[in-house]
């Protein structure tokens, strides 16, 4: 994605994700969850792309997040699937954050 010519949406304030959790986000119609891991903030579609079921309630650690369906378990960073039943990445989005504010690019 062209981050330049993207137009970034404020979501909400950093301090209330914890470092650990996550938050799912209505954007444009879509749910996306942001992430907070080992002090980053990851933008990516709240959508297992096997069993489209919401991600934000599945279990995070090591730089991915495990689908509560069927435990697929998708990279952060990427979306890429690295478990099946998937194999199908997720949409991941840049992020930034502007005096403390989680901005995402859609």
């Amino acid at each position: 994605m062209d981050t330049d010519a993207a137009s970034y949406i404020p979501l909400l304030p950093l301090a209330d994700i914890a470092d650990g959790s996550v938050h799912a986000v209505e954007v444009a119609g879509q749910s996306i969850m942001l992430c907070h891991f080992e002090g980053r903030i990851h933008a990516l579609d709240n959508m297992c792309s096997h069993a489209q079921e919401p991600l934000a309630c599945g279990r995070m650690r090591l730089g991915w997040i495990a689908c509560p369906a069927h435990g697929a378990r998708f990279d952060l960073e990427t979306g890429e699937a690295l478990t099946g039943p998937a194999s199908d990445p997720i949409a991941t989005y840049a992020v930034r954050v502007v005096d403390g504010m989680i901005e995402v690019a859609i």
